[in-house]
């Protein structure tokens, strides 16, 4: 037999083991460990939480509730990282409550959530992020709600979804919801019928028939790209060899400033310039592969320079008579028939509004239109395929003039009836229809529509000190801007299903006096001439409403 001292210390070593497996299972402080209690304002069974009338998310419940339910509760948001205590949960309901916002990480901390449910509450916005993490989530009602919109991919990582309930929102069809539609026609998950509260051309129409290219979610605006640090009355643009330029008329330095596009910097920089006095038009016109400038100046008389490129310098090659144009206003240049003209608006008493033709070696009075009239704009355009000239007066009313090809001159046609004090008249086409822009100082600027014997009216635009009503085409843009001496200039933009304008931007430039595209590097530019300011560019941006 074995000693008995022996039987006791083996009978003591298995009483002290079975001691410290207790004492290591009782807390600290001596009591018995528990399970944390049913929040106050919550009703617990075995595996389901419902809580009434609570003013918070309560931070702890049972370990073993897998489902969680608050109805008519007072908290204002669900905010981030409210369940990371409660991991377990399975089922998160929230009903007949009055909170209106879902904040980012609102769900965080929850890896086996498969139904969530937000129903009849006062929802109206979600964070983009607000069910991130919710890999496993299968069901997700948000039905009832406020809702006007949702965020972009706001289901984005949500691919184990398998039905999403949005009914009973008032969902507004338009660019921000376009995500939704396109995400519809490719996850797995199901969806009811839902119905587009608007706006008014999707309003009734059920979201789930919409299709993505029924959206048109691009729009344009100018964006301010680059100032220039000195006052301008003109701009051209124009291209000699490979290249574009840009030419400013500079009335009180008495330039006329050529820039290039710098391929490096990305920025327009100064080229060349002409000297000049009282600079109020500097007009380019390639022939044959020459570049001819026509500088209008109020004294000291107009010129013309050629650009000699083997000198890389601009060479004054003739005067232009003084008797005829004593005061230049506005110059156009135009090709009849293969032979190059310009003319010249002159707005002085004395002087008389010339056509000028090229003769191969120089440019020549071709034709005097009228004297006497203060002529302040002329424009070049065709109509039914036949070339005219509209002369805009301080004391007339806009006058046509068709060109006579057996007489190689311009006859007078017609004048713009109820149309006194236009300052300048610009033209444009929209879908093979001819339309130009009336501007005046004060009153009513006008655009007008050619209807097949006389232009006849389709919009007027509050005109305050405008000297400029300028459309301009870019791609499928067609836009016309009205300047202000007094006001922001108005940026309007072509609606083709109401065919007339409507107000697009608006641009802060100091008086005015011209604008001009260039297109360089797929980028277009639109030049803004300034007479009392800097002068400006802008970069035509596109802008996807969707995004």
């Amino acid at each position: 037999m074995g000693h008995p001292g022996t039987a006791l210390r083996g009978w003591g070593g298995w009483t002290l083991l079975v001691w410290v497996a207790a004492v290591s299972l009782i807390p600290g402080d001596g009591r018995r460990a528990r399970q944390p209690r049913c929040p106050v304002g919550c009703t617990c069974t075995k595996d389901n939480a419902l809580c009434e009338n609570v003013r918070s998310v309560p931070h702890t419940f049972p370990s073993d509730v897998v489902s969680l339910s608050f109805v008519k509760s007072g908290f204002n948001e669900i905010t981030g990282g409210s369940f990371v205590h409660t991991p377990a949960l399975q089922l998160l309901l929230f009903t007949a409550n009055s909170f209106d916002l879902i904040d980012e990480d609102a769900f965080l901390g929850l890896p086996h959530l498969e139904y969530l449910f937000i129903e009849n509450n006062k929802i109206a916005s979600i964070s983009p992020y607000a069910f991130r993490s919710l890999k496993a989530l299968i069901h997700l009602s948000l039905a009832y709600n406020n809702l006007e919109t949702l965020p972009k991919d706001v289901f984005k990582g949500m691919d184990a979804l398998t039905k999403v309930d949005l009914r009973g929102n008032n969902l507004v069809c338009d660019c921000k919801l376009k995500w939704l539609v396109e995400w519809m026609h490719h996850t797995n998950a199901t969806l009811d019928q839902i119905y587009c509260s608007g706006p008014a051309s999707q309003q009734g129409k059920r979201i789930n028939d919409l299709l993505p290219h029924s959206f048109d979610c691009i729009t344009a605006e100018f964006a301010s790209y680059q100032s220039l640090k000195f006052e301008s009355i003109s701009v051209e643009t124009f291209t000699f060899g490979i290249d574009q330029y840009v030419v400013f008329a500079q009335p009180f330095a008495g330039t006329c400033s050529f820039l290039e596009w710098d391929h490096v910097e990305m920025t327009f920089r100064t080229h060349d310039t002409i000297e000049s006095t009282s600079t109020v038009v500097c007009k380019p016109m390639v022939i044959n592969n020459h570049l001819f400038v026509i500088v209008a100046q109020l004294f000291g008389g107009s010129h013309i320079y050629k650009r000699d490129t083997s000198a890389n310098k601009f060479i004054k090659i003739q005067d232009i008579d003084i008797l005829k144009i004593r005061k230049p206003n506005d110059i156009e240049t135009f090709v009849i028939d293969g032979e190059s003209f310009f003319v010249i608006a002159d707005s002085s008493k004395a002087g008389s509004t010339t056509v000028y033709k090229w003769n191969g070696n120089g440019f020549y009075s071709h034709q005097s239109l009228h004297p006497w009239y203060r002529d302040t704009d002329v424009e070049y355009l065709e109509i039914s395929n036949k070339p005219h000239l509209i002369l805009s007066s301080s004391s007339q009313r806009p006058v046509v003039y068709q060109w006579n090809r057996g007489q190689k001159q311009f006859d007078r046609r017609t004048d713009i009836p109820d149309m006194e004090d236009v300052f300048s008249v610009k033209h444009f086409r929209v879908e093979g229809d001819l339309f130009i822009c009336l501007t005046r100082f004060i009153g009513d600027s006008k655009v007008m529509r050619w209807d097949g014997a006389m232009f006849k009216d389709v919009q007027t635009f509050p005109s305050r000190g405008s000297m400029v009503f300028q459309p301009v085409s870019i791609g499928n843009w067609q836009y016309a801007i009205l300047g202000s001496d007094y006001s922001l200039t108005q940026v309007y933009q072509w609606d083709t299903k109401r065919s007339q304008f409507v107000p697009s931007q608006e641009l802060n430039i100091q008086a005015p006096r011209a604008f001009s595209l260039v297109s360089i590097d797929d980028r277009v530019f639109l030049l803004a001439s300034s007479f009392k300011g800097k002068t400006q560019i802008y970069e035509h941006l596109m802008i996807d409403l969707s995004n």
